[in-house]
C-alpha cells in the first residue's frame, strides 16, 4: 500500500502565490509518474501538472506560465508552485501517483491522496 500525504494550500488572494506538496510512502519500487490534479465544485477532477512515466511534465493549458511542478526522488515528493493565482483556481487539490510497488513484478497501482483545499479570492 502507498500513502500519500499533501501538505499546503490554504486561502489566499488574487495575484497571490501558494505551494503545495505530496509525499509518497509505503511500497514502492518505482513511482512512474506523479502530479497534480484538481476538482472544483459542481465540476470534474482535471490535471493541473504532473511528471510523466517518460519522465516529461505535463501542464493543463489554464495553468502553464503560472504553475510550476517539481519534484525531488530521493524523498517520493512532488511540488506545485502557483503563482498569479485566479478565483478560478480555487478548488480541491489532489495528488496523485502511479506506482510500481515490487522489483519483480512489472504491475503498477494508482494512488490519490486526501486532497487539500486551495481558496483564491478576487
Amino acid at each position: 500500500q502507498v500513502r500519500l500525504v499533501e501538505s499546503g494550500g490554504g486561502l489566499v488572494q488574487a495575484g497571490g502565490s501558494l505551494g503545495l506538496s505530496c509525499a509518497a510512502s509505503g511500497r514502492i519500487f518505482r513511482i512512474n509518474a506523479m502530479g497534480w490534479y484538481r476538482q472544483a465544485p459542481g465540476k470534474q477532477r482535471e490535471l493541473v501538472a504532473t511528471f510523466t512515466s517518460g519522465g516529461s511534465t505535463n501542464y493543463a493549458d489554464s495553468v502553464k506560465g503560472r504553475f510550476t511542478i517539481s519534484r525531488d526522488n530521493a524523498k517520493n515528493t512532488v511540488y506545485l508552485q502557483m503563482v498569479s493565482l485566479k478565483p478560478e483556481d480555487t478548488a480541491d487539490y489532489y495528488c496523485n501517483a502511479d506506482v510500481t510497488p515490487y522489483s519483480f513484478s512489472s504491475a503498477r497501482n494508482t494512488y490519490w491522496g486526501q486532497g487539500t483545499q486551495v481558496t483564491v479570492s478576487s
